[in-house]
């Protein structure tokens, strides 16, 4: 059996690190480690866990280890046998240009049970507890948030530890990246999940300014429609002829709401989608103004005017048609994304 590696300690974890993380596999950028956060997360047999989520966009490195045990340096066998208390962890390198705490996080929760107590698939003891170890205490806070989002889905108590790192060690070099070097190996993890993975867009990263500062922030134009449910005309307004790559966001938020992948002209002179980019970014609302029954389309954390959504979109692509006023979004090219913090996006667009 091979000792461990390496340690890392808390303390050290905190400080920001000199050099630059060279990405595995085909993620070949180089990134500054300053810029990078880190995230440890237990969540089983960490052979699985760190395979799923080095497959994260944005993720840039993952390596397997112990955390948050009593003593120094185990090895494996100290590990297993559960009297000093580690779980099987892993240490996460992201970039949060990329990808957000809270998006990985819906991930993990994707792939662990986490009303199980000291089990995961068919791992069981105290190694295999699920938690969520942070190095600064402001994210505790978003944590907590996600893990009450999380508690809503399930009858039964959540019992995935919160806590800060209190020591990490790298475990021995065979654990590292094993699925990798074995790829029959044993996982607990379906890790076919990824392809099938949701966007998640955290409303609460978007909140909404007062009337009074968007009225200053906005053009008269802009705020008739967005908070006063005007209407723009046809043909003459920014983008209903735009066809560059790109997303399309709440004018009053920045919340991610189109993408240019589902754009396309409907001949009607405003901007037309097919959908927008995850279905809870808008809300609904009947509209039956100017003696009409229309269905009003809202931006989710804005809460401003979109425009109406009809039953009259190509039927290959859903048989809907969000017509959207340009007055009510604002248009983001996809260079511009990753600058702008929506590179964890890109995929909706290209």
């Amino acid at each position: 059996m091979l000792s461990a590696c390496g340690r890392i300690s808390a303390e050290h974890a905190r400080q920001d690190a000199v050099g630059t993380t060279t990405t595995r596999s085909d993620k070949t950028a180089q990134i500054p480690e300053s810029e990078l956060r880190d995230l440890y997360l237990a969540g089983g047999c960490f052979w699985g866990v760190e395979a799923y989520m080095s497959r994260i966009k944005g993720v840039y490195d993952v390596t397997s280890g112990y955390a948050n045990g009593e003593g120094e340096n185990p090895t494996y066998k100290d590990v297993i046998r559960g009297d000093r208390g580690f779980a099987e962890t892993v240490h996460v390198k992201y970039d949060p240009k990329q990808v957000t705490l809270q998006k990985l996080l819906a991930d993990y929760f994707r792939v662990i049970d986490p009303t199980s107590e000291n089990k995961q698939g068919n791992d069981q003891g105290i190694q295999y507890r699920t938690g969520i170890y942070y190095t600064h205490a402001e994210e505790a806070e978003v944590i907590q948030q996600v893990v009450s989002q999380e508690q809503d889905k399930y009858t039964k108590p959540i019992v995935t530890e919160v806590l800060p790192l209190r020591n990490y060690y790298l475990a021995e070099e065979y654990h590292q990246h094993y699925l990798e070097k074995n790829p029959n190996g044993y996982c607990h993890i379906d890790l076919s999940i990824l392809n099938e993975q949701e966007i998640v867009i955290d409303p609460s990263q978007y909140p909404r300014p007062t009337d009074e500062e968007l009225k200053q922030r906005l053009t008269k134009a802009q705020y008739a429609v967005a908070v006063n449910n005007d209407t723009e005309h046809a043909f003459t307004n920014d983008y209903w002829d735009n066809n560059e790559p790109g997303i399309y966001v709440d004018i009053a938020t920045g919340e991610p709401l189109f993408s240019s992948r589902d754009k396309y002209d409907s001949g009607c002179g405003w901007p037309s989608f097919t959908k927008p980019i995850t279905p809870d970014v808008v809300t609904y609302r009947d509209d039956t103004s100017f003696g009409l029954v229309r269905t009003e389309v809202r931006s989710r954390a804005g809460d401003i005017h979109l425009g109406h959504v009809f039953d009259d979109g190509p039927e290959d692509r859903g048989g809907k048609r969000y017509c959207i006023n340009s007055a009510s979004i604002r248009f983001i090219p996809i260079a511009q994304m990753d600058k702008e913090n929506y590179g964890y996006l890109i995929p909706v667009v290209e």
